[in-house]
């Protein structure tokens, strides 16, 4: 299709020049206005959110349950003994593998917790364990999907998306939805993708780094000429989307253009850390000049939060060099070491600043690992129990949900598929997964499927 345009060359720039002269000029220095028809602008869920905001950290790669959260005194006592067959629910051959790593009760609590994670052991009453997720197939592609989108089959919107359709953003300079991932994961953009849902509510993939945002410096330096330059822009695209209004992924990226306005106005403060203390900064273990550590990006996600952003996903590491310990189980150290202390920095930070009560953090993985093994150092996928965080925003700390059985190959009491981890953090943040639903192809779809309950028994 070859474009019209709406007037000439000397009509368009006779039209810039009189919106300059009549006093407009100052309107172009404004935030885009989040008004009622802005299709980011904040909106209610279905019942008062317990959250504000969400920071989903993903590590990447199958941490074992049963060597972090789930503590298996019998395991480490049966160890080297073939698994039990009424374990398994089937005939089994392979050793059973004690954890190598020792577990203490922490905090008030009492919450058991490995010797991988220190720093959150001090945070221990803060924290909800779940410790009997479980997903339908035990393959990295597949379980990322399903811990991201709710189906381990076809692609659909990720849960970041859901909540940026649902309740939009705070902040119309920056994106509702940011991820933070220095590697691509399994599965790749899907994890954040809005799939069918308006293309406003795609994650926007901020890469750690010397250039967080590609392009954040215009070339343009007189700032006058360039506001001039974006509002002639805008005059075109609204005139140009006026005459095809159904197409919304035009109306997206005329929004995109300005997001990207009030980012090159915003992002370089955000992204700024000299005023953060330096207490603040050893806590999280990076330095002023860092800007790429998975310290520096959970301090960008509490400085990303406070500003607005309405979720935040960190992905730890990608599809190489993660948690996937099929050789030995010492991999884990290096790999909690990195997360540990800025994952434990992030919860106090919050809860110093008053803002733990309205973000909720959810730290997950996409399937554990077998309690036995098959070379005798490491363990294989294991997708039938394991174990995932929830912490803040409407959330019991300092608990464990669920059972699993003395090895933790099976889930004894009080199970949690995906889709009811989905369900619960929906509705932290005020939406009924039943009722949040989106109409394509002749049917309404949602994040939970036709499943998903709803744990109550964890909400504070």
């Amino acid at each position: 299709m070859r474009f019209s345009p709406c007037c000439s060359r000397r009509e368009f720039i006779g039209r810039a020049a009189a919106a300059v002269g009549a006093g407009l000029y100052p309107a172009l220095l404004r935030a885009a206005e989040l008004g009622a028809g802005h299709p980011l602008a904040p909106r209610s869920g279905h019942f008062p959110a317990r959250a504000q905001s969400l920071i989903f950290v993903f590590l990447t790669g199958g941490y074992s349950h049963v060597d972090t959260f789930d503590y298996k005194p019998r395991l480490t006592r049966d160890s080297g003994k073939v698994v039990p067959a009424e374990s398994l629910r089937e005939r089994h051959e392979f050793p059973l593998l004690g954890s190598p790593f020792a577990f203490k009760p922490c905090g008030q609590s009492g919450l058991y917790l490995s010797e991988l994670f220190p720093a959150l052991q001090q945070v221990a009453d803060e924290l909800c364990v779940i410790r009997t997720l479980h997903t339908d197939i035990l393959e990295h592609f597949q379980s990322t999907l399903a811990m991201h989108t709710g189906s381990a089959t076809v692609p659909l919107p990720s849960l970041g998306s859901w909540l940026s359709y649902g309740l939009g953003t705070r902040n119309a300079n920056l994106p509702s939805f940011v991820v933070l991932a220095e590697h691509t994961p399994y599965a790749g953009a899907q994890v954040w993708d809005n799939n069918f849902l308006p293309a406003f509510h795609q994650g926007v993939r901020l890469l750690p780094g010397d250039k967080p945002i590609a392009d954040i410096d215009s070339p343009v330096t007189d700032v006058t000429l360039r506001e001039l330059e974006q509002r002639m822009l805008r005059d075109l695209n609204e005139h140009y989307a006026a005459h095809r209004a159904g197409d919304l992924e035009l109306a997206a990226r005329v929004n995109t253009f300005d997001v990207a306005q009030g980012m090159m106005r915003v992002a370089p403060e955000v992204f700024d850390l000299s005023r953060e203390t330096a207490a603040t900064l050893a806590a999280y273990g990076c330095a002023a000049s860092d800007n790429r550590s998975f310290g520096w990006q959970c301090l960008m996600a509490r400085r990303l939060v406070e500003r607005g952003v309405r979720v935040v996903e960190l992905i730890d590491t990608g599809s190489h060099d993660n948690w996937d310990a099929h050789g030995d189980m010492q991999q884990h150290r290096g790999k909690a070491a990195r997360v540990d202390r800025p994952l434990a920095a992030l919860i106090a930070d919050l809860k110093q600043r008053g803002l733990l009560d309205e973000t909720l953090i959810a730290i997950c993985t996409e399937f554990g690992r077998t309690p036995w093994t098959d070379n005798g150092a490491g363990r294989n996928h294991w997708h039938k129990a394991f174990s995932c965080l929830l912490c803040g925003g409407g959330v019991r700390g300092g608990i464990a949900y669920g059972t699993t059985d003395e090895y933790g190959i099976q889930i004894v009491e009080q199970p949690c598929h995906v889709h009811d981890y989905h369900a619960t953090i929906l509705h932290l943040m005020g939406l009924d997964h039943t009722r949040h639903t989106y109409r394509y192809a002749g049917r309404d779809w949602r994040l939970t499927d036709v499943a998903g309950r709803v744990l109550h028994e964890i909400l504070a």
